[in-house]
């Protein structure tokens, strides 16, 4: 790891603010390797130095995972003029390094991975990677085992090609169905144009999983924590043997 200023690790482990952490070191309460340090700007190796706060060791890893379930209504963006986002929903001091990884539509809820690992966001979503992506879903309109069919081979949703080879799992049929739907791309809007294109149109739509990593169901709407560390090892397995 490249080494980082002093008052960056600092805020970042949850120390404070920027400017609050920039106060404790003025005021002689951050050691570096058992010295006080009063250069906030100072560089440390956040692996090897030792970096305390008042006599008490700080931790610092180099990415964070937040598991956030995201509500309707916001869009999956760092910023909107229009609506709010899901980054309004993140707490974490290091929330300006942090961004979602893929989208979910304005009406979309469901499972959403933030974090600031660049190379793990790639893996996830390279089209070659063909990670899975569960989604739950109620439909107006009867779905059957032909649908189930048709989203095996591929369905034609006006592009060059056919769709991947989707899941589709008939949970209620009626004049309101209820589905689960794995697909492994990300096209614009791609579970709502499949649907469409076998005559149904999505009422709901709840993405349930992605890879490795399930929607916790203890969350509520606009909920979220970090990853365990269970969860970041078995994402990265999976980004690296998709």
């Amino acid at each position: 790891m490249e080494r980082i200023r002093l008052d960056k690790l600092l805020a970042a482990g949850g120390a404070g603010t920027r400017s609050e952490v920039k106060s404790f070191i003025r005021k002689g309460q951050v050691t570096v390797n058992g010295a006080v340090c009063k250069n906030a700007d100072g560089k440390v190796d956040a692996q090897n130095d030792v970096i305390c706060l008042d006599g008490q060791p700080l931790t610092y890893t180099e990415f964070e995972y937040h598991m956030l379930y995201k509500p309707a209504g916001c869009v999956t963006a760092a910023r909107d003029s229009r609506y709010p986002t899901v980054m309004d929903y993140i707490t974490s001091a290091r929330k300006k390094e942090l961004f979602p990884v893929g989208r979910l539509d304005l009406d979309t809820e469901g499972l959403l991975l933030i974090t600031n690992d660049g190379n793990l966001a790639h893996r996830l979503l390279a089209p070659g990677r063909h990670v899975d992506k569960t989604y739950y879903a109620r439909i107006q309109g009867e779905t059957t085992q032909e649908d189930a069919v048709r989203f095996r081979e591929g369905i034609d949703i006006g592009e060059d090609r056919l769709t991947m080879p989707a899941l589709l799992e008939i949970l209620t049929a009626g004049p309101v169905s209820e589905v689960r739907v794995t697909i492994q791309e990300g096209k614009f809007h791609q579970v709502k144009r499949m649907f469409t294109a076998v005559g149904k149109q999505v009422l709901y739509l709840k993405r349930l999983r992605m890879g490795s990593l399930v929607l916790d169901g203890g969350l509520q709407a606009g909920g979220s924590r970090l990853l365990t560390q269970e969860e970041i090892d078995d994402l990265r397995k999976g980004a690296l043997h998709e």
